[in-house]
């Protein structure tokens, strides 16, 4: 069994970071440097960056901030928003990213993934869904920060994101965002059980005992979390140390 990975995400808006509930991301909780520079002494095994407002403002990706933080990030570095070509792609990894999160664009031109795989292979590219479940029990991807309706089955979209090469799949509940409240369980067991590459669980991280269920019980490969890491003293080592406690496989140095 592979090693699960604990997986913390920073969300960028406006020169800092910011975390809310729902993605409504309205609190300021603190400096991405020095943010970088605390999750490097805590065996953190992946670090997820997040540009919130760079594709509903029509932005690119900042480069030269990619570039300015890579440098003081000793972890692998997955980066999205505002990614819309190859070119794109090609700049963030040159200045530092280990692979690229593609959300928006992975729903708006699905052949940018398969043209991302193909250049620069499916471990570079992580494809990010959000969703909400709905009045009749279906479960709906939202784009553009989940503010848009998409009209996707997020199973059916999770699918095709596979077969176009997506090397990983991020998957977030919008109405567990933030709230602490545990993984939706019954959804990321679906996706996992109905893919090969690896899950990502994300949205409503609150406990090590939350992580523990998704892994073991809805089989996720890798847990991502934010709230419970800025608003609370818990960290990603030890979050792998009671994993590890309770039968999870995890890298602990």
């Amino acid at each position: 069994m592979l090693k699960l990975r604990v997986m913390p995400t920073l969300l960028y808006k406006d020169t800092t970071l910011v975390k809310g509930i729902g993605f409504n991301s309205w609190r300021r909780v603190g400096s991405l440097m020095q943010s970088v520079k605390v999750y490097n002494m805590r065996q953190v095994d992946e670090l997820v960056f997040l540009d919130i407002t760079a594709t509903r403002e029509g932005r690119e990706p900042d480069f030269e901030l990619v570039d300015e933080f890579a440098d003081e990030c000793f972890m692998p570095l997955s980066v999205g928003g505002g990614i819309q070509t190859i070119e794109h792609v090609k700049k963030l990894l040159t200045v530092g990213a280990d692979k690229v999160v593609v959300n928006t664009a992975a729903i708006v031109k699905p052949e940018l993934v398969t043209d991302i795989a193909k250049s620069f292979g499916s471990q570079c590219v992580v494809v990010s869904l959000d969703y909400r479940i709905e009045a009749d029990g279906t479960r709906r991807v939202y784009s553009h920060s989940g503010t848009i309706a998409t009209g996707h089955d997020l199973l059916d979209l999770a699918c095709q994101m596979e077969r176009r090469g997506a090397g990983e799949l991020i998957i977030t509940s919008i109405e567990r965002d933030g709230t602490m409240s545990g993984y939706d369980v019954e959804t990321i067991n679906r996706i996992s059980s109905a893919v090969q590459i690896p899950v990502i669980a994300s949205g409503g991280a609150g406990t090590y005992e939350d992580m523990r269920v998704v892994v073991q019980d809805g089989k996720a490969s890798a847990v991502a979390a934010a709230s419970m890491f800025h608003f609370t003293e818990q960290t990603p080592l030890e979050a792998k140390l009671y994993l590890h406690q309770h039968g999870v496989p995890t890298r602990i140095q």
